[in-house]
Order: C-alpha cells, then structure tokens, then sequence
C-alpha cells in the first residue's frame, strides 16, 4: 500500500477499534469518566449511546483495558442472544460451569454463588454488552433478572450497555420500563467538530509513525468535516481513499480533489443522495498502483 511512501509504519486509518490509537476527544474522556464513576458507585445499569461510528466499541475497549483490578468483567461483543444464550454468555464469561440440562433456577443459583465469591474476595462484577440495541426484549428482562442478585449494601453485577440511539427507543417501550428506572447514568456520545477532526487526523498521522509536514491541510480538514459530519469512522475512510489516491498520482499531500473523489465514493457521506461512485475510482486507483508497482520493480 501506501506505507513506504509516506513513510509510516502501519496504516493510520483502519476500521478496527485500536486503543493505541485514542485520541481522547472531549466526548470520549467524558464518557470513560461518567462510566468510572458509575462502577465505583456500585449499583444498576450504566448506558453509553452515540450514532453509528462515533467511538462506542473503542470506548468499550479503553474501558475493559483500564478497569482497576479489582473488576471482574463479562464481555459480551454480539448480543442478539436468546435469554438461554445470553444466560450461558455470562457464565461462561464469569467462569461459571453450566450442564446442558440446567433451568433458570439452577443458572440463577450458580451465577448468584460465583457473584457472592467474588464480593467475598473484595472484588465487583461488570458485564459489559456492547452493540446493545440488538438484545431482544426478552434478554433484556433476563438480563433484569440477573441484576436482582445483590446484598444489603450493593448490587452484585453491574451492567454497562454501549449501543446505538435504537436502545434508547427500545427501553422506552413499556415492557421495559423496569429496567429503565434502573439505568442510573447514561451518556450520550457527541461528533467531532471541524477542529477535532483536524487535530484528530494529525494524531492517527503520527501514531502510525508520520514526522512530517501535515498531509492534510486546515482545508482539507474542513471538507473532511463538512462530508463527515464529524463522525470518525467515516472520516477514517475518507482519509484511507484520499491517500490511496495520493498515492497512485505519485504526490505526498491530499489535496481536497483528492478528497472529492473519495466524498464520491463513499455512500456513507452525506452528500451522495444515493449515487455510487465506487467502481470507478477503486478500478482507477487499483490501475494507478499497478502501473506504480511494475515501473519501481516492487513485488506484486
């Protein structure tokens, strides 16, 4: 790819949540803030909810890697569980042995006995879900249920839910208004204005190894902004397909056609209304890098 040209030493802006890459937006560190607050209060449901590729799972990752020690976590990445699997999910999560044949009675009284080991060790219980919004109702009240467990003083399991704006729509219906009552902090995740995606742009630059002179200039950031809405991960994909096309001309700037064209080929951008441009500038991107390759020699 582009590596050697640029010379950076791994691609800055991939799609994988990649906690060595926070940048700790405004709205980042406040929510790792309310979300470490909330844990050490020690009681019901906490809820992390933003649009669709505005942080949420590299939160959630930040989250799990600075929990203090003394958490026990249960990660779950893909909820569209049945209660039956979701039961299972945080038993296997906490370490909890189960037969196939075990009843919710049975589940509830191993799970409550692992959690009462843990308080014991002077420990607490998180589960965290991520992609909330794709729990079905009915593993919702199971997760309910599972919260019930507790002492006089503090819950024995808390919950952290991240998920999309569809969560908030689903909690209000009223069979959930039980669990509702229970969220006792939430946090909504904000997009980047026109000056964190410049200084956002420049970060991922440099943590991918970049020492130069800005690649992305104050212009371009501002298209990035104005196409993006501030939403990193389609910032993030811009940025990929403006330095491929870089790339290809042979230059070491975007420019903002450079950026044009990726706008074009983005269905995600907010200015498509509807039309795809993406065969025709991947075809002509992969040609230019072709053509690249077999003049300098380098391995296909």
């Amino acid at each position: 790819m582009y590596l050697y040209h640029f010379g950076i030493k791994e691609l800055p802006f991939t799609l994988t949540p990649n906690t060595s890459y926070f940048f700790g937006l405004p709205s980042h560190k406040e929510a790792i803030a309310v979300l470490m607050t909330a844990l050490k209060c020690g009681e019901g449901f906490i809820k992390v909810t933003g649009e669709v590729g505005t942080g949420k799972t590299l939160i959630c990752r930040k989250l799990l890697n600075e929990l203090p020690d003394h958490f026990v976590a249960a990660y779950i990445p893909n909820p569209s569980l049945t209660p039956v699997e979701l039961r299972r999910a945080v038993a296997s999560e906490l370490n909890v042995e189960l037969t196939a044949l075990v009843d919710q009675q049975e589940f509830t009284h191993r799970i409550q006995q692992r959690l009462i080991e843990i308080h014991q060790q002077n420990r607490s219980a998180v589960l965290i879900i991520d992609e909330a919004q794709a729990l079905p109702i009915e593993s919702i009240e199971a997760l309910r249920l599972m919260t019930n467990l507790e002492t006089e003083s503090r819950k024995l399991l808390q919950v952290v839910l991240f998920g999309q704006p569809e969560l908030d729509q689903k909690l209000a219906l009223p069979e959930l208004r039980q669990l509702k009552q229970r969220v006792t902090f939430s946090y909504t995740l904000r997009l980047m204005d026109a000056d964190q995606v410049y200084q956002y742009v420049r970060h991922r630059m440099k943590i991918a190894g970049y020492s130069g002179v800005d690649i992305f200039s104050a212009s371009c950031s501002k298209l990035l902004f104005k196409a993006s809405k501030g939403t990193p991960r389609i910032v993030n994909i811009l940025c990929h397909k403006a330095l491929m096309l870089a790339f290809g001309e042979g230059t070491y700037q975007v420019s903002t056609e450079h950026l044009k064209l990726a706008i074009k080929d983005t269905e995600a951008t907010q200015n498509l209304r509807g039309v795809s441009f993406y065969a025709p500038l991947i075809v002509g991107v992969m040609a230019i890098l072709v053509v690249t390759l077999i003049v300098f020699e380098w391995p296909l």
